[in-house]
């Protein structure tokens, strides 16, 4: 130990978990329980008791907020002709369930049979459960979708925008046919995204799971508590140590540490903490207790690409912009909980397989019936549409085959880790991107849509060629925010860091339990697969305490 530091305080639980986001949260919910587990949350971030926060629409206001993320930017990514990619992490309690956009999807049932060949008790069989056992749908529970759990639900198709009604018009015209429940029982076909709200409001990870724990005696969450390590004894995790209001204390685990942190800041806290890749640790002059190679390797994400038009007919960018219309819509919303600021912007999309021989989607759609230009890193809110009516249509390959790497960059637990995202490393990536960008005109070549687009002002119909398209992919693509794998789970240590109970391989009472520990990138978006994990983590971890 640094012996500047003075340790103010050392407290004992029986289970510790680093990060109060969308898996943490449950496992805060899920241990506790019982009443008689004594269990410490620590958050880095503060209080999810943000307006913004809490109104659905409200993650553009929060996009670039320092005090509820951790707004990463990637290293430049010789891929993508040096670009560095903005990723906003949540740095709040519920994390980043509490700053996404709230689209809610499952994943494909082949993805976890994926995992289950690697992982065995986690296929399609053995996760299904526990989705329906987290689902409060309000489409209504029947064999396939669960009613009575914690996180809620909503199909806003009654409420959508009338261009994404245009938008269902086209895809169908341009042979995708719609699904009204893509997380039922085929997930093919566009659609209206289900969302993560109630009443009006974003039903977080925090708000559905540790807002009704934290009555509990048994239950200690701590904000703004940064965890500078986890102790080891030996090779047995025995605590942490964190930061918090300039102090540092101790909190010791009588059974189990567990790391929710997420993509980023869980495979740098093994790091900082002697477990990784022996060259970096000692080149920060860092006390390797395990060689893990795998510590922060086969990072995963969604790049997607989108087109922006011009409208012939009203848009939500008349309702956002104006001062006026921004009173109109936020009267809208106090008064009945309805409107745009109820909803994601993200209202349609869908999954689309474009390869015969394909298993599964080879593309996920996005329809926003909103425009805003976009800037460099960092430098616009996503609540200044363009002064024009306009809407995005975009897409993401489902499952990429280029993996990047995370590692510390410093000793200091503050400093942020170097992000290699090493996007667009595969030519099958390419080529999906590619297809992506031809899919779109395909769509929008259609009558429906025709019918309301006055211009397509991004890319511009001058960029044609297979060659122009891709330099425009490389120059204005984009994260979808589903960052995961980097604390790969599989039952071989040489290729995975933890095994098929979360356990990290070679440490004794360490788990790691969030979405670095997916094997590969799920169909879909990440928050619900995350929010899984944290159940299945509190099933596994319950089992072996009872063992």
């Amino acid at each position: 130990m640094d012996a500047a530091k003075q340790i103010n305080k050392v407290n004992e639980y029986d289970y510790v978990i680093v990060g109060a986001g969308s898996a943490g949260s449950v496992l805060a919910n899920r241990l506790s329980e019982d009443g008689t587990s004594k269990v410490l949350v620590l958050e880095a971030g503060g209080t999810d008791k943000n307006f913004w926060i809490q109104v659905p629409i409200g993650y553009g206001k929060i996009f670039h907020d320092q005090r509820v993320n951790w707004k990463y930017v990637t290293e430049p990514d010789p891929n993508l002709d040096g670009l560095q990619m903005y990723w906003p992490r949540g740095k709040v309690l519920g994390g980043s369930s509490s700053i996404n956009a709230m689209v809610y999807v499952r994943g494909h049932r082949m993805d976890y049979n994926d995992w289950g060949a690697v992982a065995p008790g986690w296929g399609w069989g053995d996760v299904e459960p526990l989705f329906r056992r987290m689902e409060n749908w309000d489409g209504g529970p029947d064999q396939r979708r669960g009613g009575v759990g914690p996180l809620s639900v909503f199909d806003p198709a009654a409420e959508i925008h009338p261009l994404t009604k245009t938008y269902l018009q086209a895809t169908a015209q341009s042979g995708i046919p719609q699904n009204p429940d893509y997380n039922g029982a085929e997930m093919e076909g566009s659609t209206v995204y289900q969302i993560t709200t109630k009443d009006g409001f974003r039903a977080s990870a925090a708000r559905s799971y540790l807002w009704p724990a934290r009555k509990r005696s048994n239950l200690d969450v701590q904000t703004r508590a940064h965890v500078n390590r986890i102790l080891l004894d030996g090779k047995r995790a025995v605590g942490v140590e964190y930061r918090q209001k300039g102090r540092y204390i101790i909190a010791h685990a009588r059974r189990e540490v567990i790391l929710c942190g997420g993509a980023v800041n869980s495979p740098q806290l093994l790091q900082l903490s002697g477990i990784g890749p022996a060259a970096v640790l000692q080149k920060y002059g860092l006390h390797v207790v395990h060689d893990a190679p795998q510590v922060g390797r086969n990072l995963q994400d969604h790049l997607g690409a989108d087109y922006m038009f011009r409208a012939k007919v009203p848009s939500l960018n008349e309702q956002l912009r104006p001062l006026l219309g921004k009173l109109r819509v936020g009267l809208q919303y106090v008064l009945a909980r309805k409107g745009p600021l109820s909803l994601s912007l993200n209202q349609g999309g869908g999954f689309v397989r474009l390869n015969d021989a394909s298993d599964r989607p080879d593309l996920q759609l996005y329809f926003s019936p909103v425009s805003y230009t976009r800037a460099p890193v960092g430098t616009r809110p996503l609540m200044s549409p363009d002064p024009f009516p306009g809407f995005l249509l975009g897409f993401n390959p489902c499952k990429p085959t280029s993996t990047g790497h995370l590692q510390i960059r410093s000793a200091d637990p503050t400093i942020a880790p170097e992000i290699h995202a090493n996007y667009l490393d595969t030519q099958h990536d390419r080529d999906l991107m590619l297809a992506g960008m031809r899919l779109i005109r395909k769509i929008t070549d259609t009558p429906a849509f025709k019918s309301v687009i006055d211009a397509e002002m991004s890319p511009g119909l001058d960029v044609s060629s297979d060659d122009d398209l891709n330099a425009y992919i490389r120059q204005k693509c984009w994260t979808v925010f589903h960052q995961c794998g980097t604390c790969r789970m599989g039952h071989d240590p040489a290729t995975s860091v933890v095994d098929e109970r979360l356990r990290v391989h070679g440490i004794q009472r360490l788990r790691v339990a969030d979405a670095s520990i997916f094997p590969t990138i799920p169909t879909g978006n990440t928050n619900a697969p995350a929010i899984m994990v944290g159940e299945k983590a509190s099933d596994l971890i319950r089992q072996d305490a009872r063992a």
